[in-house]
């Protein structure tokens, strides 16, 4: 599903809506007066739809006669669109959601790795070569050090030549790109190279059981890096 870029009034009312839906103070069921929403907004109502369309699109509103607009149960809403994971992320995240999120690279990705090992191209191995090199030159830039990840991960799953597997894209860069926020905006992780150039080796090697025990390694490592995080911000809360 494409993704929704924010602009002016009709994107701020987007992502405003969206927020109160996620955070339950709009719950399950909700019937929404568009009339008092357009007035706080100071939207026409034809903004204010627009809006709903896009939220509806995605699964979290619907609409029905004599029923009016109403919040969706949880069960319908798009988890896996990239918008309503970006949205969920913006709302500082609890660690369940970095756990779930764990938990599906820890099944899509060394089967991907694996996969690419038997599939890759000298255009593919090319890609993650740059993507490597780019990680390394990134040194202490967070912004960079992001870019340069999530290149590798998406020509990862790229290699692997399965389109179905190449549509998990989304999902695996929102989520991975505000982990990597937060992990490199603070002290940074330990050095992610070596970690990823074995992943790159056991793929270059045509071997797919090396490849796939690398990505786990290196999943664990991101996973400890999550978690260095968290007892950080204990302390400081201590402190």
């Amino acid at each position: 599903m494409q993704q929704y870029t924010a602009r002016g009034v009709h994107g701020q009312t987007v992502e405003v809506l969206a927020q109160r839906i996620l955070t339950g103070q709009l719950p399950e069921g909700a019937i929404l007066d568009l009339t008092a929403l357009q007035s706080e907004f100071d939207v026409s109502l034809t903004v204010l739809r627009e809006a709903l369309r896009v939220l509806a699109a995605k699964g979290l509103v619907d609409a029905r006669p004599k029923r009016g607009t109403f919040v969706r149960p949880r069960s319908a809403w798009s988890l896996l669109d990239g918008d309503v994971l970006r949205w969920q992320f913006a709302r500082s995240p609890g660690p369940g959601l970095f756990d779930d999120l764990h938990e599906l690279r820890s099944i899509v990705e060394p089967g991907a790795a694996s996969l690419a090992a038997s599939r890759a191209t000298e255009a593919d191995l090319a890609a993650l070569d740059a993507a490597l090199e780019d990680m390394a030159a990134a040194g202490s830039d967070p912004l960079a050090a992001v870019a340069a990840d999530l290149a590798f991960h998406r020509a990862l799953l790229a290699a692997t030549h399965n389109e179905l597997i190449q549509r998990m894209e989304v999902v695996i860069e929102t989520g991975l790109a505000e982990r990597d926020r937060m992990v490199h905006g603070t002290d940074g992780p330990s050095d992610p190279v070596p970690s990823h150039k074995a992943v790159v080796d056991g793929i270059r090697r045509h071997n797919p059981a090396q490849a796939a025990r690398a990505m786990r390694k290196l999943l664990d490592q991101a996973i400890e890096d999550v978690a260095r995080l968290e007892r950080n911000h204990l302390e400081d809360r201590q402190d």
